[in-house]
């Protein structure tokens, strides 16, 4: 069994015979080639005669859709949390410069 599934970047798909899920990355046209991002991060490219031999169908993102991009930090995942005071946002670097060399001390 083959796929007619059009890589499409920015979605989700499962191997329907290893129970993965991988997101696709980047669809180049131009050298007819796909790169996907397995949930454990490896990265891979396949050209479009590999693609469409994959037993593969459009799925939803997991629950814990981060996995592949590394993200761990919650400021990666666009809210609004952060240990920086917003008093020292605009401060200037020379600022924090002197407070940590006079902490070494």
């Amino acid at each position: 069994m083959s796929t007619a599934t059009y890589p499409i970047a920015g979605n989700w798909y499962c191997h329907l015979d290893k129970g993965q899920r991988f997101f696709v990355v980047v669809v180049d046209e131009d050298t007819r080639t796909v790169e996907i991002q397995h949930f454990d991060g490896d990265v891979e490219e396949l050209d479009f005669a590999t693609w469409y031999q994959l037993e593969i169908e459009p799925c939803e993102a997991p629950e814990n859709w981060s996995g592949p991009f590394d993200i761990d930090n919650p400021d990666d995942l666009g809210t609004e949390i952060t240990d920086t005071k917003p008093s020292d946002w605009n401060a200037p670097l020379s600022e924090f410069e002197s407070k940590k060399n006079t902490s070494k001390e």
